[in-house]
């Protein structure tokens, strides 16, 4: 009896061994896994972040010189006797995305009385923007909002606006009528888009000392003529595709600095000064009372 005890204690001892290295086991193995999920996991996650996408590219990257935008015969025609048949160039801090230029002139006709014209043409650029959008959709948005403006000019009577087919990607043409120094005169502007740039063309006219009124008709040829030039000025700009120019859209902050609606205000009042300015001509023969 005092025998046997000692080895019922022995198989019992070691019959508890491999229980406990397998618990062992189980817990080192449970380890190992739990890393490798871990690190499968943080794997996954790094690697399904995708990319910010980019904004496309620009068409134009520059503007052309908008008193050399319109051909010298076309100015001839719509503004004669201009007084600077070469324009008036307006002003910008920019000339790459914001200018313009302008003519006028008075046709003394003597006793017919005289002829008055006057033409002005205006060119905005935007660039991509990764958080404003491309050159494209900004350029679209301005389009819509100088549309508005040329509908809502002040003191303008028999308003009509209607589409301009084949001048850029898109285009609108508004008409009306103005009285102002006791002359009756009639106006036509033309907003076209194509690409990234905005072209505003305005032509308006008057007869002077008892001559005739300008037809309106006259008048809308002579505006959709000039801004078919204009529009294909801007495309003979275009630079071909590749060149360093023509890269993804910047980031917000270089281009917000050269953004065209820093220059909005003053351009407006500079082109509000001219308008007033020539729109009344200092004319030899004496308007009809």
């Amino acid at each position: 009896m005092h025998r046997s005890a000692p080895r019922l204690s022995r198989i019992l001892a070691c019959a508890a061994v491999p229980v406990m290295l397998v618990a062992v086991g189980c817990s080192s193995d449970s380890g190992s896994d739990g890393k490798k999920n871990a690190g499968s996991s943080s794997s996954g996650t790094a690697g399904s972040k995708s990319p910010e996408p980019t904004v496309e590219p620009a068409k134009f990257t520059d503007l052309p010189d908008p008193c050399a935008s319109i051909g010298k015969k076309t100015i001839e025609d719509l503004v004669p006797d201009a007084k600077k048949k070469g324009g008036t160039a307006g002003g910008s801090t920019d000339l790459s995305v914001r200018s313009s230029c302008s003519w006028n002139g008075l046709d003394d006709q003597g006793v017919k009385g005289s002829q008055y014209r006057w033409m002005d043409v205006g060119f905005t650029r935007f660039d991509s923007d990764q958080s404003l959008g491309s050159g494209a959709k900004r350029a679209t948005a301005d389009y819509t909002k100088q549309v508005t403006k040329a509908k809502e000019s002040e003191g303008a009577k028999k308003v009509a606006a209607e589409p301009a087919a084949g001048i850029g990607d898109e285009a609108t043409l508004v008409t009306y009528g103005l009285s102002k120094t006791d002359e009756d005169f009639v106006y036509a502007t033309v907003v076209a888009r194509t690409g990234n740039v905005v072209v505003t063309l305005t032509y308006n006219g008057a007869g002077y000392a008892g001559a005739k009124t300008p037809s309106s008709s006259d008048i809308v040829k002579g505006a959709q003529k000039a801004a078919k030039e204009a529009v294909a000025a801007v495309g003979k700009t275009e630079q071909s595709a590749g060149s360093e120019d023509s890269s993804p859209a910047k980031g917000g902050s270089e281009d917000a600095e050269k953004s065209p609606e820093k220059d909005t205000k003053k351009d407006q009042a500079d082109a509000k000064g001219d308008t007033e300015s020539e729109d009344s001509p200092k004319s030899k023969a004496t308007p009809k009372s």
